[in-house]
């Protein structure tokens, strides 16, 4: 009797950003079994992959999917975001959510022997820099950016359990610390957005001038999705310690004032920049050192900065009209 290969992954998140992109990802990819979840946003027409309805927030729910599905990995996409404007107004948003679902998660996880769990962490832990960040400059004793605090901790916490989980079982963790990710299917509304998304809307809706929230001065480093998506593609295949976190990044930090301008070009309109000193902004600058996932994974991001802010405005254009940016929210 020839043996049964489980080639199963499960796409937690698959309506959201980078969610959505992980699954057309893994859809193409035949080789695969593709399962995927959705709750509160309605799922979608694709090829190649079976929906689950499931409130990852509910213990029975994850217990019982992922006994179900015995997945072999699960790419772990499902989280509580928002832009600068909650994380400055309501920071609890960030927390009690992604604390709660990841926890029901993992234990799931380690339960039903699934072999690799990828998590996505994000950079708010790191101190404020232009100097390329490594993994190891992250130092606990220093403080937080107190805007961050919040999510900053959940997401260490939640790194850790990474971590203890890996330590009591076969399974695999990694921990993926991402910068900025933009590209197809982002959040392109102008309350919800990260700064990209919404800045792309509102160059793709104005004729003449723009409102950028704060003085534009601080840097971000940003990656297109698709780098991303190689990127878990390069740990399922080639990480071997048990557990690791490790940045992925474009590896150089631009000024979001010179993002925009990008954007403009990219656009072919001839807009101009005004600044609004009253709306929140996060006063932070970073860029990170991903040598560490050149050397264990052999990933290095692809898509050259122009070259990724075009595409992603011409996807724009295709797919978003102002009267389908309410359905974005």
């Amino acid at each position: 009797m020839s043996k049964v290969i489980n080639n199963k992954i499960l796409i937690l998140g698959a309506t959201g950003f980078i969610g959505r992109n992980i699954l057309e990802f893994y859809s193409n990819k035949l080789e695969y079994e593709v399962h995927a979840t959705y709750n509160k946003r309605p799922n979608f027409n694709i090829t190649n992959a079976i929906w689950h309805k499931t409130n990852l927030t509910n213990q029975l729910e994850v217990e019982d999917l992922i006994k179900e599905i015995k997945p072999k990995k699960i790419v772990q996409a499902a989280a509580t975001t928002s832009g600068a404007k909650d994380i400055v107004q309501k920071p609890y948003l960030h927390v009690t959510d992604n604390a709660v679902m990841n926890s029901f998660i993992f234990r799931a996880a380690i339960e039903n022997n699934v072999e690799h769990v990828v998590f996505f962490s994000c950079t708010v832990m790191y101190q404020s820099s232009i100097k390329p960040i490594k993994e190891k400059d992250f130092d606990a004793n220093k403080n937080v950016y107190e805007k961050y605090f919040g999510v900053a901790h959940t997401k260490l916490y939640l790194e850790k359990m990474c971590e203890f989980f890996s330590s009591i079982s076969d399974t695999k963790f990694t921990a993926i610390r991402h910068s900025n990710i933009y590209g197809p299917y982002d959040k392109y509304d102008y309350e919800k957005s990260h700064f990209f998304g919404a800045n792309v809307s509102k160059v793709m809706t104005s004729s003449d001038t723009i409102t950028l929230w704060g003085t534009g001065e601080e840097k971000r480093d940003i990656l297109h999705v698709n780098d991303l998506m190689n990127f878990v593609e390069a740990a399922f295949h080639n990480q071997e310690s048990s557990f690791k976190v490790y940045n992925c990044g474009y590896g150089e930090a631009y000024s979001v004032k010179s993002i925009v301008e990008m954007i403009i070009e990219a656009s072919g309109k001839n807009i101009k920049i005004k600044n609004d000193l009253t709306k929140p902004t996060i006063n932070t600058s970073l860029c990170l050192d991903c040598s560490l996932a050149k050397k264990e994974l052999r990933w290095v991001p692809q898509y050259e900065i122009k070259l990724g802010i075009k595409s992603t405005v011409d996807w724009w254009e295709e797919n978003i009209n102002p009267r389908t940016l309410e359905l974005l929210r």
